[in-house]
């Protein structure tokens, strides 16, 4: 009996799966650990035989790495689903979430979520599980979030530009970012998640 996957509307054997397969958001394990695929390029070279180079993150560390497969090399492909859940409160036993269509609850350890100092109390994320073992891999944030600043310096006056001066701000959830100068306490902020960073303020 075959068991198949969809990435990005493309259905991939497990089995025969090689880096012809090879696609964004594809989890596969390599080095004894479970990766997703954040980048790829297929190359051509004019001498010597075709690659393809990836970019891929760890879903226990986080960690991204480069990594270059020959063409046509096989690859080990995994089951992976996401699921929606909703951000609860953090206490000595972890970080708790509710999934928004069963009500279930469950608690994650710190090193698994993506950006934990920008989670504010009901916050809806995507928890990553490994189908096979009904693992949970990761909780990722969405790309943007609205968070208030909750202590900043003065703003100056009169200075609403995008200058590339900055100072430190602390936010809600108690993370601090850089931010423009013309920011004050009370303002709202959209933060992008990836990169830990101001984006703009909120209108």
């Amino acid at each position: 009996m075959f068991s198949f996957i969809f990435v990005n509307n493309k259905l991939i054997n497990p089995n025969m799966a090689t880096t012809s397969d090879i696609r964004n958001g594809l989890c596969i394990e390599y080095n004894n650990d479970l990766y997703t695929v954040v980048g790829f390029q297929h190359v051509k070279p004019g001498k010597g035989p075709a690659f393809v180079r990836t970019k891929l993150k760890n879903l226990k560390t986080g960690k991204v790495i480069d990594n270059t497969f020959p063409s046509g090399h096989k690859i080990n492909t995994q089951r992976v689903e996401r699921n929606p859940y909703q951000y609860l409160y953090k206490d000595d036993l972890g970080y708790h979430f509710m999934h928004k269509e069963t009500f279930e609850q469950l608690s994650l350890e710190e090193e698994l979520i993506d950006a934990p100092d920008l989670l504010k109390e009901g916050q809806d994320v995507e928890i990553l599980y490994h189908t096979d073992t009904e693992t949970p891999l990761s909780c990722e944030l969405p790309p943007f979030v609205v968070l208030e600043v909750t202590y900043t310096e003065p703003g100056i006056k009169g200075d609403t530009s995008s200058s590339t001066a900055m100072k430190q701000a602390t936010l809600e959830t108690d993370a601090s970012i850089n931010v423009p100068l013309f920011i004050n306490t009370g303002d709202k902020l959209k933060v992008d998640t990836r990169t830990k960073s101001y984006v703009e303020r909120d209108k």
